[in-house]
């Protein structure tokens, strides 16, 4: 049973302040001595530049340069427009972006958009769309759109992407020959038979050697072999069939980078309106969805990633949407690709040691120099060479893993009806009919429900396979109705979703099966016995005090003065306590007794330290969706962490301390303030008024509540000094005096918790996280503080914790 707390979500980080999440991971960095020493920033690039993203950085400059021509190549634009969008991707991304190690450039996944806009507008006008697509991914990221666009069925972006490689493999096919692409991939495939009756013999030796190095260099065995995989194999193929073709002195087509003098830039859209916006939306929604997808599959190349053991940033989707956005104004402004973030490239970048997005950057910084003094050497490179690597990277985004993914998922219509749209009609007609598919698949499955009875040993058993809905409702009760009055039935559900329409058919019928004296019983696939289908029963009733909108049957509170005279008399079992207990017994011990004996044989491994205040309106695993095992936690007054050394007379909070990350080895601690605390507002009146002290000596005797409370007076302090900036809510300031009292108070406790020696060494090993949370009450809201204001930034904000969607699984190769 997960915990919600421990880790800050991605959703929970959209709602960060608008500044780069380098900012926010170099901070942390220095507060653990990591290894980011500011170069990961998002808005300043420091001149110390940490050695891995150094490495990093070359070798994915070496794989993005022959690529990023390549893909200018197949689109049919100006070669350096591919150097340019590469450029433009790794610098102006890497420092805005929302995901650290992600590499942006020229993708495979915009190719046939850009060539047939290309085809039918012209190049200066499709610089032009480029520069508004990017406009629109400004205006998606600041409506905080991005997670919208993961909802997509991944089924639908594989197919998607094994389409459009289908169609570069198909148009490449043709230069790898020797010959000239059609404009659609119908054409080309038509084309094939003349094309492979009259070959060009040194395009295809030249694209063979290049085919060949590029499977066979990551299987190089041995020692030298391992040495030799340190050179990317596009950069090696490129190379070899480059000499290749100039020792052999063959005449092929080759590359040729004009002189920047002459580089074409943008100019005005000129064609049909509905035309244009249609472009626009295209380079829009397939750039977006193939970046944000990249940057998830990112994430968890970090999370798998053992070694550097560096704490990398969540990606944050919607700022690294306006990263996008930015880098396709620029680089169409300038004359560059479209600009998307790039699987491959990301990947190589994340096996290579990266650290921060100083690798991202810096590989931009090479491929611009690259592009102004290189030209001489990238002109020798023979195209048939780059159609051959394009080619490879065509028919490797088929990939296997999603179609044994999809296979696995039952969506192989909906992958093979998206990838043959994409090759038959084009993009954005083959995305919208693949999700026409998906639906119609899903409202497929909704009424494919198998409602079956048999009767064995006097005993009916009806299985439900499928979604319990009201279209199938009707043969329910056909097959209900087939049951005896008197008979012993099991009604066997397996399905994860029941409608009420369902819901009310089972219960009348149980009803009143029961009634004639026979027996239901419900249960689900693996035969375990579900109570009742939703009883209406007062099971779920909480004995203690009354919500509202909570009806128990005759509860105390409301019951009739017979029913509260009958209670009186039998005050021992209503006891609040017990009848809590009781009820514990009766309906939740049964469900975690399972779990709890586990927990009682291995042992408690909580992976979280919770901190918060006695307060009894906090429930704290309610709050945090936590359950046994999950949480070790401390509740004290006013949710202090005295300092070490102080006179407290109690040890208890750095004994805890101590055991939970010494002992238990937890990952992270949370110090969770509250609206309303009364402590805080005991702080703000006194400890003890001025007429209570006149007279008395400063050694006069306190009571233990102030004696406590004056662990919190650090935090009175620090709302009052000049020296610290308000700790406030994301959006709002403070309602009153207690509650910047509250607030500053979680803030101050955590720079307490960073004195114990136990966390400043796990913290210094990288090994432990701090969080801070602030709950209202009366909103029934959650705040965390912002990750720069936990290593003590410059503004202490807390930012507001919003319902996200489940957890992602789909992933892009």
């Amino acid at each position: 049973m997960p915990a919600c707390v421990p880790h800050r979500t991605n959703d929970q980080q959209h709602h960060d302040r608008d500044e780069p999440d380098g900012s926010r991971s170099r901070s942390r960095s220095r507060s653990r001595g990591g290894p980011d020493r500011g170069g990961g920033s998002g808005t300043g690039f420091r001149l110390r530049i940490n050695g891995a993203d150094a490495t990093a950085s070359i070798t994915v400059f070496l794989i993005a340069l022959p690529l990023s021509l390549g893909i200018a190549l197949a689109t049919g634009a100006p070669l350096q427009a591919g150097l340019v969008a590469a450029a433009i991707g790794g610098i102006v991304v890497g420092t805005l972006g929302g995901a650290p190690l992600q590499v942006s450039g020229p993708a495979a996944g915009l190719t046939v958009v850009t060539a047939d806009l290309i085809q039918q507008y012209g190049w200066r006008t499709t610089c032009a769309i480029t520069v508004l697509a990017g406009l629109a991914q400004l205006v998606l990221s600041m409506l905080r759109v991005a997670r919208s666009a993961l909802a997509v069925s991944p089924a639908i972006v594989h197919g998607m992407l094994a389409g459009i490689g289908v169609t570069i493999a198909l148009a490449q096919l043709h230069i790898v020959l020797g010959g000239t692409p059609q404009s659609s991939a119908i054409d080309n495939v038509l084309g094939l038979p003349g094309q492979l009756a009259n070959l060009h013999p040194a395009a295809l030796s030249v694209s063979a050697l290049t085919i060949a190095v590029l499977l066979a260099w990551p299987r190089l065995p041995g020692r030298t072999g391992r040495a030799v995989r340190t050179i990317p194999a596009a950069l090696a193929a490129a190379a070899l069939a480059t000499a290749l073709a100039a020792t052999a002195g063959l005449r092929l087509p080759r590359v040729d980078l004009p002189s920047w003098q002459s580089h074409a830039l943008p100019e005005l859209p000129d064609g049909p309106v509905l035309g244009l916006l249609a472009a626009v939306l295209t380079i829009t929604l397939v750039g977006s969805v193939e970046s944000l997808l990249s940057a998830v599959a990112v994430d968890k190349l970090v999370a798998a990633r053992k070694k550097p053991a560096v704490r990398i940033p969540r990606a944050n989707l919607d700022r690294e949407l306006r990263g996008q956005g930015a880098a396709n104004i620029v680089s169409g402004a300038l004359g560059g690709l479209p600009v998307t973030g790039v699987a491959v490239r990301s990947s190589a970048n994340v096996a290579a040691g990266a650290v921060s997005r100083q690798s991202t950057m810096l590989h931009g910084l090479w491929v611009a120099l690259a592009a102004l003094l290189l030209v001489p050497v990238l002109d020798l490179i023979p195209l048939a060479t780059l159609a051959a690597l394009v080619m490879v990277v065509g028919v490797q985004m088929v990939n296997i893993t999603h179609l044994r993914s999809v296979r696995r998922n039952r969506e192989m219509l909906v992958y093979a009806a998206t990838m043959a749209a994409v090759v038959l009609t084009g993009v954005l007609e083959g995305v919208a009919i693949g999700v026409a598919v998906a639906v119609a698949v899903a409202l497929h499955r909704l009424t494919r429900t198998r409602i079956t009875v048999e009767e064995r040993d006097g005993t009916y058993r009806v299985r439900v396979r499928g979604q319990l809905t009201f279209l199938a409702v009707p043969r329910l009760s056909r097959v209900l109705s087939k049951v005896p009055h008197d008979a012993d039935t099991v009604v066997e559900l397996d399905g994860s979703f029941m409608d009420h329409a369902a819901y009310e058919a089972l219960h009348d019928w149980q009803a009143g099966h029961e009634a004639h004296g026979g027996t239901a019983v419900f249960t689900g696939r693996s035969g375990g016995r579900i109570a009742e289908p939703a009883s209406e029963s007062h099971a779920c009733c909480r004995p203690w005090t009354p919500w509202r909108n909570h009806h128990c049957q005759e509860h105390p509170a409301t019951a009739s003065p017979g029913q509260r005279q009958r209670h009186r008399q039998h005050g021992k079992h209503l006891h609040q306590l017990a009848s809590g207990i009781s009820s514990f017994q009766r309906n939740t011990a049964p469900l975690v007794r399972d779990e709890l004996a586990r927990l009682a044989r291995e042992g408690q491994r909580p992976s979280h330290l919770f901190l918060t205040c006695a307060d009894s309106r906090l429930v704290t695993s309610m709050i945090t969706a936590s359950g046994p095992g999950d949480l070790f936690t401390v509740r004290n007054v006013g949710n202090l962490v005295p300092r070490p050394g102080a006179e407290s007379g109690d040890d208890s909070v750095a004994a805890a301390i101590e055991y939970a990350v010494d002992v238990l080895e937890v990952d992270s601690i949370t110090v969770c303030g509250h609206s309303g605390c009364g402590a805080m507002q005991a702080l703000l009146n006194g400890i003890r008024s001025d007429d209570e002290d006149k007279g008395k000596s400063k050694d006069a005797p306190r009571t233990p509540l102030q004696r406590w409370l004056r662990h919190a007076q650090p935090s009175l302090d620090r709302m009052r000094s000049r020296h610290h900036s308000s700790a406030r809510i994301s959006g709002r300031l403070p309602a009153d005096a207690v509650e910047q009292l509250c607030l500053t108070n979680v803030v101050q406790q955590l720079e307490h918790l960073r004195a114990h020696e136990a966390v400043a060494r796990r913290l210094a090993e990288g090994r432990l996280q701090l969080h801070g949370m602030y709950f209202h009450v009366g909103e029934a809201q959650a705040y965390l503080l912002a990750d720069d204001a936990k290593a003590g930034g410059a503004e202490e904000v807390f930012d507001r914790v919003t319902p996200g969607p489940p957890a992602l699984e789909n992933t892009l190769a």
